[in-house]
């Protein structure tokens, strides 16, 4: 997800990403349910325990926001077909150099492809990779879209050299706001964007590639206070939105369709579309909760599989569905509100945050295995202690850990202001590893043995788990190496 500007349907991740997707056979008929997997956290499982997870769940495909190497090696011989990012910030270096984008396709799609690779198997016997996530954002004001078709070719070209052209595609990840309209009918893509989309669109169309977005019903109630709440869900509304013929029951049908429009206006009516990302934050903001999190999904779900479609689409849902997300990032930006970091159906740990059958097999999920915590410990305020002068200890602790959940519509909002103190006193705490002295705070703070969750409000314990500590540094690595190439291609 990347950052909007607008209230729009769409959202926002702080790390844009340029997406491959490793995808399966899938037929036009039927929808298939998958998962975004993000790993902006504090407190990350090993990527071999995550992907116990997602086999125990029964759940067959995965996006992922970057080449993680750590995650794509969990994922080697798994059977789950993947989606990899690459982020928005190598677009540049992509469209300028063919060298850097031979790189790519070499580190991250030929290094995974062959027994016991990542599969790789994908929509029609062919492969994507999508340059690009969200490129087109209204609030990027532009910086990557003259990139986006430059890279395409050159990532063609790389794939050309690598033999594997023949099956493998590309794609681009939109953010619902590329396109508009006041009712479904109207639906066109936005005005500056109609030269870049038109060239997009017959690329994807010639190549036999879907159209992805992204999709959020929870950000036009969020960002709209006079947006029919129940017409966020899928349990009818007493708002529905009347367009000609049809009748537009929820956000979601409508949205997708006003694609569907505005894709027609440009003869390509009846081309496929995968949903990248779509969901509903648990914490964070009022309409953010556990019961709210149920509903969308469980109703998205059971929506998407019916296989009814829309009423500019019937009969024909979208090939597939990805979920947002996964696992709770606790460490992503909250420029857009603090739910961004609440968007998992599991919290950071792998543990279910409510029930939810994914039309996969199970009714229920299932929590991961074997999470290695760290000791049952919590840091608290001292009830010993004047906490007059404890304003500054706190904003430290919340300037650097997680207290998301302490604010207005958040789960801990109303456990006190000892309570509050507490709750950032022991994510900072959990944060350092449980060190000592990391619960000292002039000492305000004191280590308790007793859990003093309240409620829905949970004190969280960390993991012990380090094992993704490389991927900041292999970032940077492979970041820099594409800087050079560019630096490279501008000189010749």
């Amino acid at each position: 997800m990347s950052v909007p500007t607008s209230v729009s349907p769409p959202l926002l991740v702080s790390v844009a990403v340029m997406t491959v997707m490793f995808s399966g056979l899938v037929s036009m008929a039927e929808s298939a349910i998958g998962v975004n997997w993000g790993t902006i956290s504090f407190h990350k499982l090993k990527p071999s325990t995550v992907v116990d997870l997602l086999k125990d769940n029964k759940i067959q495909k995965v996006k992922l926001f970057e080449a993680d190497p750590l995650v794509l090696r969990a994922l080697m011989g798994s059977g789950i077909q993947v989606m990899v990012g690459v982020p928005n910030e190598m677009l540049a270096a992509l469209s300028s150099s063919p060298a850097a984008a031979d790189l790519w396709v070499r580190q991250n799609v030929s290094a995974y492809v062959g027994k016991g690779g990542a599969d790789i198997r994908s929509y029609m016997l062919k492969r994507f990779i999508a340059v690009g996530n969200e490129p087109f954002l209204t609030s990027y004001n532009g910086q990557f879209q003259s990139y986006v078709i430059p890279a395409m070719a050159n990532l063609q070209q790389s794939l050309v050299r690598a033999n594997l052209a023949g099956y493998i595609k590309l794609v681009v990840p939109c953010n619902a706001d590329a396109y508009e309209g006041n009712v479904p009918s109207q639906g066109a893509f936005r005005p500056e964007l109609t030269q870049i989309m038109t060239q997009l669109v017959s690329f994807l169309n010639s190549n036999g590639s879907p159209f992805v977005v992204n999709i959020y019903p929870f950000l036009s109630l969020y960002g709209n206070s006079e947006f029919p709440q129940d017409y966020a869900f899928f349990e009818g509304t007493t708002h529905p939105v009347i367009d000609g013929a049809n009748t537009y029951t929820n956000a979601f049908d409508g949205n997708y369709d006003t694609l569907i429009a505005a894709l027609s206006k440009m003869g390509y009516g009846q081309m496929p579309i995968v949903i990248g990302e779509v969901g509903w934050p648990t914490d964070g903001a009022v309409g953010a909760n556990l019961t709210a999190a149920e509903v969308f999904n469980q109703g998205l779900i059971k929506h998407v599989l019916s296989n009814k479609g829309t009423p500019l689409r019937p009969a024909v849902p979208p090939m597939d569905v990805y979920l947002f997300s996964l696992l709770d990032e606790g460490a992503k930006s909250t420029l857009p509100g603090n739910f961004e970091r609440h968007w998992g159906i599991f919290s950071f740990d792998g543990q279910a945050k409510y029930a939810l059958d994914l039309g996969l097999g199970n009714k229920k999920l299932k929590n991961a295995k074997n999470v290695q915590y760290l000791p049952a410990r919590w840091c608290i305020a001292n009830p010993t202690r004047d906490l007059s002068e404890v304003a500054n200890h706190m904003k430290l602790a919340c300037n650097v850990a997680d207290c998301t959940t302490l604010n207005y519509g958040g789960s801990c909002n109303a456990i006190g202001a000892k309570g509050n103190v507490s709750y950032a006193f022991n994510s900072y705490y959990q944060l350092q590893m449980q060190n000592e002295k990391s619960c000292n705070f002039d000492g305000l703070g004191m280590v308790t043995f007793l859990d003093p969750s309240v409620g829905d409000c949970r004190f969280l314990v960390g993991v012990t788990d380090t094992s993704a500590s490389f991927r900041p540094y292999q970032r940077w690595v492979v970041g820099f190496i594409l800087m050079l190439w560019q630096v490279w291609a501008f000189r010749v």
